[in-house]
């Protein structure tokens, strides 16, 4: 009989895939706004993964939750999925991926920064690497591709705010219990994209390249149902600061990624802001682990 897996590592597994499996949705987004309108493509991706998701959980028989649940969840999925990922997606249009994988990464200065205003003030270490954080981001700014499009800075810079906020506000209102919550949030805010795409002016292309077909197949199947599920499990069970941590690794994946699949130049900026983001990760790790 194989033994249960212990909740220490049942984090670890759900840590590795945010790690690798969002690293490389960077790329995919990328591919497929080449032949999807980038709001389409969002609202397709989370419309098919939480229609899924739910439909397999109410045929195992879970419960419907209870309506503040479900209102709180679906409030989540507007913040986290429609404006924040809806927003990463516009930017990559304009944006290459490993650049805005690095810029998300100031995602976790603001969930620290957040979660302070709500009482839990930071440690030494999390202020170093807030530091660190900010002056990586920084760095990547003497990249001439960021310089040239300030809008898709802009948008990342909102996304990664309004994720990290979402984040917070998760672990301190009423949500539905396991893969309900994700299910709730992602369904949610593909409704909320849906009707987003036609108002900015999004038509489906007469023809979309198969490339950009398999760009959303893995962005549904990998990055929603199994990384997201995976990131709500380490909100309930971890300080936000480490939960957000995915967005300090992600971008060594992206870039990698993006260079060798995608063609994206690794300029000196790309590679020094890199090095000081991920040593900024190092301190928020060890502020949590003496936790």
């Amino acid at each position: 009989m194989t033994p249960s897996l212990t909740p220490r590592t049942v984090l670890a597994l759900c840590l590795a895939a945010m790690y690798v499996v969002w690293g490389s949705t960077y790329l995919g987004i990328r591919i497929g706004v080449e032949g999807l309108p980038p709001l389409l493509l969002a609202a397709l991706r989370f419309l098919a993964a939480g229609s899924a998701m739910l439909a397999f959980l109410r045929w195992r028989g879970l419960p419907w939750p209870p309506r503040r649940e479900v209102r709180n969840a679906a409030l989540i999925g507007t913040l986290m999925l429609a404006v924040g990922n809806g927003a990463v997606c516009v930017a990559e249009t304009t944006v290459p991926s490993g650049l805005a994988a690095l810029l998300v990464a100031c995602g976790p200065l603001f969930a620290i920064l957040i979660a302070w205003a709500w009482g839990s003030r930071p440690r030494v270490a999390e202020w170093g690497g807030i530091a660190l954080g900010l002056a990586g981001v920084a760095v990547l700014n003497f990249d001439h591709r960021l310089a040239a499009s300030p809008i898709g800075f802009a948008l990342i810079v909102l996304a990664a705010a309004t994720w990290a906020f979402a984040s917070v506000l998760q672990g301190r209102i009423a949500m539905p219990a396991g893969p309900m919550s994700a299910a709730i949030q992602m369904l949610a805010g593909g409704v909320v994209l849906a009707i987003a795409s036609p108002l900015f002016g999004e038509r489906m292309p007469a023809k979309v390249p198969w490339q950009s077909w398999a760009a959303l197949a893995y962005l549904t199947v990998f990055g929603s149902i199994v990384a997201y599920n995976a990131y709500v499990y380490v909100l309930r069970h971890a300080r936000p600061a480490l939960a957000m941590s995915y967005a300090y690794v992600n971008p060594a994946i992206a870039v990698a990624l993006g260079a060798l699949l995608g063609g994206e130049q690794i300029t000196a900026p790309i590679v020094a802001g890199m090095v000081v983001i991920l040593a900024g990760v190092l301190l928020i790790a060890i502020g949590n682990q003496r936790h």
